[in-house]
């Protein structure tokens, strides 16, 4: 009974703080850290990362990035101001950088921070291409899906904690936890990972269509990914994102919706 008081009462909690909902999805989101505690840390986080690693400035193609990284910023706050959301993004602080790194990936932290890896240009292939990963890693960002996976993850050891307490059987607790530890895993966590990849890629596909970028590169891009890629990748349910062939069916799906979408901000030709 304890336990399950426990989990009522988390439940209670999860509900009250999902409270606010994002302009780019429609959805509510969970806020267990507020934005003005995560954003700052971030910030910190990020200019410690620079001065661990080689930044490149200077070059054609760090320029590149900048510029954008700048496109898609500002078609993300037209798209908001069209909408009604005017001053969504008031607490970003928006950054561009790219760094000497062989690894395929970019990333961005909440609050606007972002890096390039120099290894990822040779796929991307083309500032357009450039443009569908820019867009897809700054949609993390304005979706909050660093705040979500945060809470999400307060949540699952939240949970986790209350069963420990409740259980006093040391057989029954050491089930709870294997179970729990597996189900809440396979069951919800890869599931809310996946979920945030495929709204990242709607978004910003929309993001890179109204800057200006044709958003058919998306899954071309993906393609090039996928050939690119080595070794048997986990099975779906198992990875926190989702496969290859998935994510180049959605983006082909999205591409013709981006379009139109764009038009709606006078963009009917692209770079």
């Amino acid at each position: 009974m304890k336990l399950k008081r426990s989990l009522i009462i988390l439940g209670v909690v999860a509900i009250c703080i999902a409270c606010a909902t994002n302009p780019f999805t429609g959805k509510k989101t969970m806020a267990l850290v507020p934005n003005s505690q995560l954003f700052p840390t971030a910030f910190s986080q990020y200019n410690q990362f620079l001065s661990e690693n080689k930044v490149v400035t200077g070059t054609k193609d760090a320029e590149m990035i900048k510029r954008v990284g700048q496109r898609i910023a500002v078609a993300a706050e037209r798209w908001l101001n069209a909408n009604g959301h005017q001053g969504y993004l008031k607490d970003y602080r928006w950054e561009y950088n790219l760094v000497d790194d062989k690894t395929v990936n970019a990333w961005c932290m909440p609050g606007g921070k972002i890096v390039f890896y120099t290894g990822i240009l040779p796929i991307a292939k083309s500032e357009t291409g450039v443009a569908a990963i820019m867009g897809h890693e700054v949609a993390h960002a304005l979706a909050n899906h660093g705040q979500q996976r945060m809470s999400a993850a307060y949540l699952q050891a939240g949970v986790a904690i209350a069963g420990n307490v409740a259980i006093k059987d040391e057989k029954d607790r050491n089930a709870f936890n294997q179970y729990y530890g597996i189900g809440s895993t396979v069951g919800v966590m890869l599931p809310f990972s996946r979920a945030h990849e495929n709204e990242a890629d709607r978004i910003g596909v929309y993001l890179m269509a109204i800057a200006g970028y044709n958003p058919d590169e998306a899954s071309r891009l993906w393609e090039r990914m996928k050939a690119k890629s080595s070794g048997q990748a986990p099975p779906e349910i198992l990875s926190t994102h989702p496969s290859n062939d998935t994510r180049i069916a959605n983006l082909k799906a999205l591409a013709p919706k981006a379009k139109t979408e764009a038009a709606k901000f006078g963009v009917t030709s692209y770079r």
